[in-house]
């Protein structure tokens, strides 16, 4: 493995981050402080508890989950689509640099940033309300498998992507609404039977039951479900970003 070649990538990467620190940390951060604070106040104070648990801790792991998913994608689909727009990409594909080395290179710095800030918004949660988590391991794993599934995805938007306008339109009009609808402020168990039924067709519901069962031991679908959706979406990704890269797709029109 060019591990010169994967550092450099990497690095390039991590550096943009701390050249727009306000864009890709402090804003994100007051964005989903925002939503803690507006969403735990007003319907807090009609929904005391969910299952046991105090509603502003209860959209905590929620709120985790919008930002890794949101960010997660964002940076990636940006990091790879950026070289793409100013030609250097053909410089990198023709280099002594293999695909599995570009993708590591890039999605790496875009899973290090997403955990990093999820870390960040669970320490600033830990400032409003109190906090427990009943499986950290779980967390951890959680955390670390959605940010690099979504990384994945992101990257394989930013190849698919012919324009800024494209980066934006799958995190918009289909990942955030979907996390919006997938539980993150609510239990499906308050919905009447109907809704519940249809909410268990959105993927993004697994994912945020699963990271918030490791909180608080409570689940809306089984800690298998959840773990074998995130598998299903990651084992997707990679076979995709294996076909892109065997074909050519939108590498080397």
């Amino acid at each position: 493995m060019n591990l010169h070649a994967v550092r450099a990538i990497y690095r390039f990467e991590m550096a943009r981050t701390r050249r727009t620190m306000l864009q890709s940390v402090v804003s994100p951060v007051i964005s989903t402080s925002l939503y803690f604070v507006v969403f735990g106040a007003a319907i807090g104070s009609r929904i005391t508890e969910v299952d046991g648990v105090s509603y502003g801790a209860f959209i905590v792991p929620g709120l985790i989950m919008l930002m890794l998913l949101t960010q997660s994608v964002s940076n990636a689909s940006f990091g790879i689509y950026f070289p793409k727009f100013t030609g250097t990409i053909y410089e990198l594909l023709s280099a002594p640099v293999s695909s599995f080395e570009i993708v590591l290179g890039y999605v790496g710095a875009a899973v290090t940033k997403a955990v990093v800030l999820g870390l960040i918004i669970l320490a600033t949660a830990g400032l409003f309300v109190p906090l427990e988590i009943a499986h950290p391991f779980w967390m951890l794993l959680f955390l670390l498998l959605t940010a690099i599934t979504f990384s994945l995805l992101g990257f394989l938007i930013g190849i698919w992507a012919d324009g800024f306008e494209k980066l934006q339109l799958v995190p918009l009009l289909i990942i955030t609404p979907l996390t919006f609808l997938g539980g993150t402020f609510y239990s499906v168990n308050m919905l009447p039977p109907v809704w519940q039924t249809v909410t268990l067709f959105n993927p993004v519901l697994y994912l945020v039951s699963g990271f918030r069962w490791s909180f608080y031991g409570i689940a809306d679908v089984s800690l298998l479900a959840s773990f074998s959706m995130i598998l299903l979406f990651l084992g997707t990704c990679l076979l995709l970003i294996w076909w892109i890269f065997r074909t050519g797709y939108k590498l080397k029109a």
